[in-house]
Formats: C-alpha cells, sequence, structure tokens
C-alpha cells in the first residue's frame, strides 16, 4: 500500500469517526420535513421480505423484472418454497427463464401473476410509463406491485441510465387511472450533497436538501383498465387529490 493511499484511508476513518458523532445532528438540516418515509412494508432493508411474505403461497406466481444475477445475493427464486418465480431480464444469464424487452413484457410472458416486483431497474427503462402499462396487464386484479429504484442516485450504467423518480413519480405511474390503489410510496436512505467547485459561480459549494437515494412503491391492481391511453388519462386520476403549490406571491 503507497503512503498516500494510507493516509487516505487513515483521512476516510477519521471522518467516519467524526461523522458518527455529530452526524445525527448536522445532517438533520439536510432532511425534509413533507417527504414520506417508510414503514414495514416499504423499508429498503428488507423490501425483498415483504414479496416473499406476499407472494410465497401455493398457487401464486411471482414476476420478478431485472432478474438476473449481478449484484450478488440469493436471487428471490431461491426464497420461494410455495409460489411459481418467473425471472426476467433484458439479457438472459443466471436466474432468467425469460429475456426481452420490459417495454413488451405483456407479449414475452405467458399468463398473469400475482405479484410483480423490480429492482434497481426503472431507472434504466426509456419508456417507464410503457412498462407501468406492460405490468398493468399481467397483473392479476387484486394482485400486488412492489417497485423499488432511485430519487437521487449516481448516474450508473450508461447510457441507459434514464429517470430518476419521486415516491409522487412512482404514484403516478401505478395511479388509479391505470387500476391501481397506492398501498405505499416512500423514499429514504437521505443524503448529504452540496454543488462542486465546478457548478456554476453562483450554485458553487451551496448546500443541497432533500436528496433520498431510495424510492419505493408498493400498489395494489383494483381493476383492468381496457384501451388504456396517458393522454386520456384525467389529472386527477394521476396526481390524485394533490396540486402544484400555490404560488407565493399571486
Amino acid at each position: 500500500m503507497g503512503v498516500a493511499s494510507a493516509i487516505r484511508q487513515l483521512g476516510d476513518r477519521l471522518n467516519r469517526s467524526i461523522l458518527s458523532l455529530i452526524g445525527l445532528q448536522l445532517d438533520k438540516a439536510y432532511l425534509a420535513t413533507d417527504v414520506p418515509g417508510p414503514t414495514r412494508l416499504t423499508a429498503h432493508a428488507t423490501f425483498a421480505d415483504r414479496v416473499v411474505e406476499a407472494g410465497d403461497k401455493p398457487g401464486y406466481r411471482i414476476l420478478e423484472i431485472g432478474s438476473r444475477e449481478v449484484a450478488g445475493g440469493p436471487p428471490m427464486r431461491g426464497r420461494l418454497s410455495h409460489a411459481d418465480y418467473v425471472g426476467f431480464d433484458y439479457y438472459p444469464g443466471p436466474n432468467v427463464d425469460v429475456s426481452g424487452d420490459a417495454h413488451r413484457l405483456a407479449d414475452l410472458v405467458e399468463g398473469r401473476f400475482d405479484v410483480v416486483y423490480s429492482t434497481a431497474v426503472f431507472e434504466h427503462l426509456a419508456m417507464p410509463w410503457v412498462v407501468a402499462e406492460e405490468i398493468a396487464r399481467v397483473l392479476k386484479p387484486g394482485g400486488l406491485v412492489f417497485v423499488e429504484t432511485h430519487f437521487s442516485y449516481s448516474s450508473h450504467e450508461r447510457p441507459w441510465h434514464f429517470f430518476q423518480f419521486s415516491d409522487m413519480g412512482l404514484r403516478a405511474l401505478f395511479s388509479p387511472a391505470l387500476g391501481f390503489e397506492c398501498v405505499e410510496a416512500a423514499m429514504q436512505n437521505p443524503i448529504v450533497g452540496r454543488f462542486s467547485a465546478y457548478a456554476d459561480a453562483y450554485l458553487r459549494f451551496q448546500p443541497v436538501r432533500a436528496l433520498y437515494c431510495h424510492s419505493n412503491v408498493v400498489a395494489r391492481k383494483v381493476r383492468d383498465v381496457t384501451d388504456f391511453r396517458w393522454r386520456d388519462a384525467a389529472l386527477e386520476a394521476v396526481a390524485g387529490a394533490t396540486a402544484y403549490p400555490t404560488p407565493v406571491n399571486p
């Protein structure tokens, strides 16, 4: 190990030690009071556990979108002892039963499912609203969709890193207009950020608050919607009983 590397590691450890003592107070300034946090249902660390609880039942079918083993850890298939599991991914590989474009999901998988699960995929979809439609087509009425993606995160797997999602963005994708009711949507794992020395002069070193790594939604399909088109959807059926914030000085 070189001297520079050893000094850097020592600095990192010292920085972590200091932050472990003062971070809880220091980082409060970066939180947002109007951002819904997770409950047991949507907590990032146990999100897959909730999928198993909801779907590992005799006669149930579970579809995982983005099932290829790329990040390590036990695949969902290995955690299911009762349900029928189908792994779907863009590329063939370990833990993939069906490969292809998720924007054509309903044409590629057979039958309908009781649970559809996806994690760290939606940010890589060129048209996530189309994939939401496809999920609605393959999910049974009464079935659940579990989606975890990112609200704030490093650019990765470019050039196919298209979108970031807030909790409201996920609610809008899986909204009553498409036949869903939101069980819960949340954001979690806050990030402390600032503009860098390479930003425009008026932004340099300014703090950036209300950054959260993960965004999650659990939604239940309550009805089939035939001949759905986003352009025909009523805004209130997508955004719910919300409105754009009233101007401070109208």
